[in-house]
Formats: C-alpha cells, structure tokens, sequence
C-alpha cells in the first residue's frame, strides 16, 4: 500500500463533504456528495426512509460484514421567537452553548439560507462581579430584523434547523481543523476503505456494507434502522474520541489519548473481544500505531445500537483521537486518519467468511 493514502481527488471529496451542512435530521444532501464519491468503488446502495446510506460490495454474499461512520452533525433549531425579534434556541444533539455567543450561524429556511449572530452583551455592560456564563435559555440569535413579523418574512420560523457556517482548513501541514469532524470523518475513512479495495484489487469472501448512518447524535437512532435492515455478522464502527492531552481534561477520568499516536481501540462490554483481538493483532502484524480505551457501560456510539440489534452482533469500535469535540474548530492528526483507514483495510482482509468470533470454538 502506498505511505501515503490520501490523494488530491480524496482531499477534495472531504473538503467538499466537510462543508456541506447536514445536521441531524437534514443529512440526505451530504449523503448524495458521499454517495456520488463512493459510486465507482461499490456495487449498488441501500438507502432508508430516514436517510441511512450503505454501499453495498458482494450484495448476493450470505455473511454481512458492516464497517460504519455516521452522517450528522449537531445544531440547533429556532425554539422561540421574541416580539423584537431575535431568535432563542434548542439544541439538534449536543450542541455547545459556551461557544455560541459571537458565532456567526446559517438558518436554513424554504427561501435558502437566512445568516444570524449569536449575539452577547458588551463586555462594558455587564456586571463584572457576578458575569452570568452563556446557558441554553439565553443566547438569541439576531437576524437584523426589528420585529417578529419581520423575521417570518425573512423565511424564519419555530422549527427551522440552525448550523455553523465555519469550512476545512489546514493546521501546520498535518492538522485538519473543520466543524462535524464529528463524525464525516469517519463516513470520509469507510470510504477510503472501499476506494483502496477497488484500487488494489482486493477480492472479499463476504459482503461488505459501507454504512453512513443518520441521526447519531440524538440517540445512535438511524445506526438502530439500518441494524435491523442489513442484519450483519460483523459491524466495525468508527466515530471520533477526546484528545486528552489539552487544558482542563482529568486524564485520570477520560483516559489518556493524544492525537498523532494513532488509532484508539475500544475495551466495552459491547465490544466483542475476539474481533477486537483480530483488529490488535492485526494492527500490530502491520506496524500500525493504536492506543487503548476503556469505556464503561456503554461507548455511547453507533457501536451499542450494531451490537445489541437482533440477536447480537459481533461488533467493535475504533475510535479517530479528536481535540475540541463538539466545536467549530474540531482537530485531527492526518496521520491519524490514515491509520485508521490501513487498520480497518487491513482487518477486512483477515476476515474469514462465516467466522462466528465465538468464544466456544
């Protein structure tokens, strides 16, 4: 395999994908920039009622291996419009209300894109003694309109989805810095797996299912459809993971990962051990980087909803070491990236057709 996996045609499919807007609930646009870059590598797709997208290699094969990212990004909506029209909030999955006010925020309405502020008092004007933090009931949103009426002729009402319009750029070299790194980079890493597998002729004993899963962010839900749509054998998932080594992170509580050091592997009881044994193995039979995690009840990602659908799926989780989670300046390590793709390429050619990973055999 070449050193370098990345190419120009890659770079620019991520640059593409990363600045389009898909927040929870609104992916299908995003899916369709995926789904035309993944079209030469795969054989057909599935697609769901809720947006879920899978390109399909070996759709007649029996044993289904699954490898997942998914598609969404957090926001906000429009919750409450005031009489002098500015614009109070919710928040579309985790959104940071710490970070909003002075982000400039695109609201997207029938009429196209209606730009907004996220507005905050003057320094000079508050009280220096007891400053009150920003908090979800109060941060508004200005549109520069003077009243609510004016506000519903600008195309904005109760329900309109609220993103950042903040793009991809190039920290040092070796440093991608965008919003909803979280998680297109792990749909962008699937399919650069399905792209190398193409490229270099590689031949799989199974099917293989290239998933793009919506809705994540509130609740794993569209990882839950497409479960029970594909019934797989197998599903390796990757989503991002906190970069411990930054300000104000107790690593004694979080775990100790660093961006640059490589892939991080999941210890969970909804990781099926022997598959994460193949995927160490195989990382360390390749001389590819990893670090460790252990989560505890559940990883909190798409991993839960592959592992526990049906009558259970073997399933494990690798994880893309990420700084600043859930803000526009969201970081990883491009070696990172490549890792993560030459570890689940190379695991997918170790697998075996109709391997059970049981512990009683």
């Amino acid at each position: 395999m070449a050193k370098t996996i990345l190419n120009k045609k890659s770079l620019a499919f991520l640059e593409k994908y990363l600045n389009n807007a898909a927040p929870t609930g609104y992916e299908w646009e995003g899916q369709k920039i995926w789904m035309e870059y993944l079209t030469p590598y795969v054989d057909e797709f599935i697609t769901d009622t809720y947006g879920t997208a899978v390109g399909v290699i070996n759709p007649k094969a029996k044993y289904k291996v699954v490898i997942e990212g998914h598609a969404d990004e957090i926001s906000w909506y429009v919750n409450y419009i005031s009489d002098n029209g500015l614009i109070y909030v919710i928040r579309n999955g985790g959104s940071d209300h710490q970070i909003a006010p002075s982000k400039i925020v695109n609201i997207h309405t029938k009429k196209g894109i209606v730009k907004g502020v996220f507005g905050w008092p003057a320094i000079h004007t508050r009280n220096k003694s007891k400053e009150e933090a920003p908090k979800p009931e109060n941060i508004f949103i200005d549109i520069g309109a003077k009243d609510s009426d004016e506000v519903g002729k600008m195309g904005v009402h109760v329900g309109c989805v609220i993103t950042y319009p903040d793009e991809f750029h190039v920290l040092n070299g070796d440093k991608f810095v965008c919003r909803a790194l979280d998680n297109r980079m792990g749909g962008f890493m699937i399919a650069e797996v399905a792209r190398l597998l193409k490229e270099n002729k590689k031949t799989l004993p199974f099917g293989l299912y290239i998933t793009n899963s919506v809705q994540e962010e509130i609740g794993l839900r569209g990882a839950q459809m497409i479960a029970e749509r594909i019934k797989p054998n197998v599903a390796i998932v990757t989503d991002v993971t906190h970069d411990t080594t930054t300000p104000m992170i107790d690593m004694k509580k979080q775990g100790n990962v660093e961006i640059g050091a490589g892939p991080v592997v999941a210890f969970a009881p909804a990781v099926q051990q022997k598959l994460r044994d193949l995927i160490t193995d195989t990382a360390d039979a390749k001389k590819i980087p990893f670090q460790r995690a252990a989560l505890s009840r559940a990883t909190g990602t798409d991993t839960d909803a592959f592992a526990y659908s049906g009558s259970g799926v073997a399933s494990a989780l690798i994880s893309l070491p990420l700084r600043y989670m859930h803000t526009t300046v969201e970081m990883v390590h491009r070696d990172d990236v490549e890792n993560v793709i030459k570890l689940i390429y190379e695991t997918l050619l170790k697998m075996k057709d109709g391997d059970t990973f049981s512990y009683f055999d």
